[in-house]
């Protein structure tokens, strides 16, 4: 899967449904995105965007009663993955090794970053 465009806001919508261990109804993805997100967003603009995610296939809409609730069609590491790849592609010309050597400017990363990042290079050996 490449990653589809997907805008900011639809990114935020879909960060709380992927973080969620349980399918989500449309009033508890608006509290998440309002408290983890600081936004003010009223139910109307998060069904838009919901909507937008469906008509995409990044999300599967199914009724529960009276609540519609949704489930991802995506799957995180996936996307994340084709994001980084897309990342890499686009400004380092495909090369992974570039990307991180620029990671590795000193305010980029702490000590015990660097240092957990030289293990897991190490560990490829």
């Amino acid at each position: 899967m490449r990653a589809r465009e997907i805008t900011e806001c639809e990114k935020v919508v879909m960060k709380c449904v992927w973080d969620s261990s349980e399918d989500l109804s449309m009033q508890e993805i608006t509290e998440q995105v309002n408290s983890r997100y600081n936004k003010n967003w009223k139910t109307q603009t998060v069904s838009t965007f919901l909507a937008r995610l469906v008509r995409k296939d990044y999300l599967k809409m199914y009724r529960k009663g009276r609540c519609f609730f949704y489930q991802p069609l995506v799957d995180k590491n996936e996307y994340k993955d084709d994001v980084l790849k897309d990342y890499v592609q686009f400004w380092n010309g495909g090369s992974m090794s570039a990307f991180v050597c620029g990671l590795c400017r000193d305010d980029m990363l702490t000590k015990e970053e660097r240092e957990e990042l030289k293990k897991k290079i190490d560990e490829l050996d």
